[in-house]
Formats: C-alpha cells, structure tokens, sequence
C-alpha cells in the first residue's frame, strides 16, 4: 500500500485508473477493486446507496458501504456460461428450456430491491424481468454448488443459470443490512470488454 500511494502521488489518481482498467478481466483484485470504488465514489454513479462489485472470472463479490469503505468480499457462483448479455426473453422462460450457452451472469449496473423467489425464499433482485437475482447458496442436487465454494479455483464456481450465488453467512452479514432492506447498486463486471466500455464514469476517469 506504501508503494501505491506514492505512485499516485507522483502521477495522479487517472494513472492508477488507467493501470487497473488495462488489467485483463481475470486480473481484477483487491487493487483493482480499491480503484473501482473509488471512482464509484467520486463520479457519484451509486447515489450514495452502498454497491457491490461481481468479478465474473474471479467468482467474487466486493461489498462497499456508502462511502467506498470496504465490508467484505467472498467467492461466489455465477453464470455457467462466458459472456455478458443474456437473452432478452430469459426471464420468461422456464429454466428447463434455458440452454447451457444462455446461462449468462448479464453485465451492467442494477438498483437492488428486496423480493422473494417461487419457493418463498428472500433473495435480492438485480432484474426481475430478466429473473436475475442474488441470493443464499443453495443445495441443488449433484451440483455439488457448497463444496464449489469451498474449491480454490474459478472454473468450479461457473455452475448457475446466472443468478450470483453468496454463501448464506456472507450474505446474512453484508448483503442482506445493504441490499435488502434498502437500495443498493450492483456492479456486475464483464467478462468480454474493458469494465470501460460497460460504466460510463469510468470513461470520464480516464481524462
């Protein structure tokens, strides 16, 4: 930490920005995470609501409170399938006729509100129309979706038809106070282009 804010003594908070966004997607980590709230913050693109950052290839999730402090991050279970645009008619669909290459964790930004699943399950909705949601782990038979958690690498935690999988004491403790019972935004980072490309304000932190 010495080391970085000494750089961006010298060359500013935009070099930082610029290293961090030039990273590939599987490269995200905390410093990444660190200039990505920042710039959350200082652009005011989360009106003060507490966000969350969804790193697709590293099967993470970073909570931040109003401020960009940081809460927490945990693994998570996303999307079996690469890529950030799901079809428009997902959510309409029953899961048996989504197809493998459909299960997609969309990119984007989304104003969280509180709901319940067809089980009567709390969960938190990013999209409803799009039926994508973030919720407890659950136990699906064969998919082994606990112990994927627990496994050091990624390529295990691609399993869901989308929906960003928490395990349920993370989720009681850092989703749930920020994004449940009040408004929050979610950031779900693509997989397939700069972070950039996809939120406007980092654009505006590139000059």
């Amino acid at each position: 930490m010495p080391r970085i804010r000494a750089a961006i003594a010298r060359r500013g908070w935009a070099w930082l920005v610029l290293l961090a966004l030039a990273l590939p997607a599987w490269a995200f980590d905390a410093t990444s995470a660190r200039v990505f709230a920042d710039a959350v913050v200082r652009s005011g693109d989360a009106g003060g609501l507490a966000f969350a950052v969804v790193d697709k290839p590293g099967a993470t999730i970073w909570v931040f409170d109003q401020r960009g402090r940081l809460l927490g991050h945990s693994p998570v279970l996303v999307g079996q399938a690469p890529g950030d645009v799901a079809p428009p008619d997902i959510g309409s669909r029953p899961l048996a006729r989504v197809k493998p290459s459909e299960k997609i964790t969309a990119a984007g930004r989304y104003v969280t509100e509180p709901g319940r699943n067809a089980q009567g399950e709390d969960i938190v909705w990013l999209d409803y129309d799009a039926a994508l949601s973030m919720h407890r782990v659950r136990n699906v038979p064969g998919e082994r979706r606990l112990e994927r958690l627990r496994t050091p690498g990624t390529a295990d935690k691609r399993i869901s038809f989308g929906c960003i999988n928490v395990p349920a004491r993370f989720y009681d403790r850092s989703i749930d106070p920020w994004f449940a019972r009040t408004p929050g935004v979610v950031y779900v980072l693509p997989e397939t282009r700069p972070p950039r490309e996809q939120f406007g304000f980092l654009r505006g932190a590139d000059h």
